[in-house]
């Protein structure tokens, strides 16, 4: 039945392809062409295929940038190893066990923080005022940005990201975004080579392995790599994963009842909102994937969103299910370049939804109409979610 559907509108390197629905586009490729040429790039729809992609980059190298549209910059996610792995090891110091589990109590005070700052209020835009939040103070932090400057941090943040639409105009957006950043992590990392402190930002300048350190644009390239990284994919989730839960009551109680099921719940929300809409690689030479002839220089794209709703993998892969296991979701990516934050942003997703779900019990929305997506290419999610909810008194002093 479904090769007969007819074929709809693709472009994969279009932001507003992405700032829509794409999931009926991805359905008809997984169905009819899963390997399929958009006249740009090639669009890796399938889930074994977007695996066995990840764990070959000696044909499908990172090396050439992760944009399709662009060439590599200074971060190890535009590296194959060996060098990435080198590089991964010196930013690794920062997200160890350790410290991802020593983190817990400053989340919950985040998360404490934000919804203290709306809910006297009543009503609040849940992307912005709360689901945003959470990353940036810890991000910000991790970074050593003063709490006066986290709002600055998030201006950066979403220029850089609202200019990846496809849509060359959008350019100038980005580099005023990072010049701003470029200037922000050039006193910060001079600052931490004088007075080294226990901060993300000082543990990438004084992190060694094998004798070399990252130059002071390595580290401005690898900050940024964790802001953008660490601030926009959680974002979403947070807020995507809200809105399916505002609109499935039934989950929604599971968790209200049981918040031990938060955990399992959390991976579907990862699962179902997919942040990180594709990576690109580029072929290194002429080979075949499902009998489509890929060429050398070519690039193509893992369609994350796409693999995570394989119905070949997932039963019932559309249905919503916070209790769904397994879960083998690939919003973290796959492989060598599986997301060095990925302990982060599960502690800071279950300490939210945690906080929400005791502290705002009859949150609602205030339009049940899905909220609009943000168009772009790389990174997406909701703009805006308005929701109400009985006021209640902060519980920080």
């Amino acid at each position: 039945m479904m090769g007969t559907v007819e074929k709809p509108d693709i472009d994969l390197v279009s932001g507003d392809f992405w700032g829509t629905n794409p999931h009926e586009a991805m359905t008809w490729m997984r169905a009819n062409e899963p390997v399929y040429w958009d006249g740009r790039v090639w669009g890796i729809a399938k889930y074994d295929d977007v695996k066995a992609i990840s764990k070959g980059p000696e044909l499908f190298s990172n090396a050439q940038g992760i944009r399709p549209d662009s060439g590599p910059v200074a971060m190890m996610i535009d590296k194959d190893d060996p060098e990435h792995l080198k590089r991964r090891k010196l930013v690794n110091k920062g997200f160890t066990p350790r410290r991802v589990k020593e983190s817990e109590a400053a989340v919950r005070r985040a998360c404490d923080e934000i919804i203290d700052a709306v809910c006297e209020k009543g009503e609040c835009d849940f992307v912005f005022d709360i689901a945003a939040w959470l990353p940036m103070i810890m991000i910000g932090d991790a970074l050593g940005v003063n709490p006066e400057d986290r709002k600055q941090l998030l201006e950066w943040s979403d220029g850089m990201m609202r200019a990846l639409t496809g849509d060359p105009n959008s350019v100038d957006k980005a580099t005023e975004a990072f010049i701003g950043y470029q200037a922000f992590a050039s006193d910060a990392i001079a600052a931490r080579r004088d007075q080294p402190t226990d901060d993300l930002m000082s543990v990438l300048v004084h992190a060694e392995v094998d004798a070399d350190r990252l130059t002071d644009d390595e580290v401005i390239h690898e900050s940024l790599l964790i802001l953008i990284g660490g601030d926009e994919t959680t974002r979403h989730v947070i807020s995507g994963g809200m809105y399916q839960l505002l609109t499935h009551p039934d989950q929604r109680q599971k968790l209200v009842e049981d918040p031990s099921k938060i955990p399992t719940a959390v991976e579907e929300m990862l699962r179902w909102v997919s942040p990180i809409k594709n990576m690109a690689r580029t072929v290194t030479r002429d080979t075949e994937v499902r009998g489509k002839t890929l060429h050398e220089g070519d690039k193509l794209l893992l369609l994350y969103p796409s693999a995570n709703r394989d119905e070949d993998v997932f039963d019932d892969p559309f249905r919503f299910d916070v209790e769904r296991r397994p879960n083998e979701h690939v919003a973290f990516g796959f492989g060598t370049h599986f997301c060095l934050g990925n302990s982060l942003a599960r502690l800071e997703l279950l300490c939210m939804f945690e906080h929400v779900l005791k502290r705002l019990p009859d949150i609602e929305l205030v339009d049940t109409a899905e909220p609009d997506y943000r168009p772009a290419n790389f990174i997406s999610g909701y703009e805006e979610m308005r929701v109400r909810f009985t006021p209640t008194e902060p519980v920080l002093t």
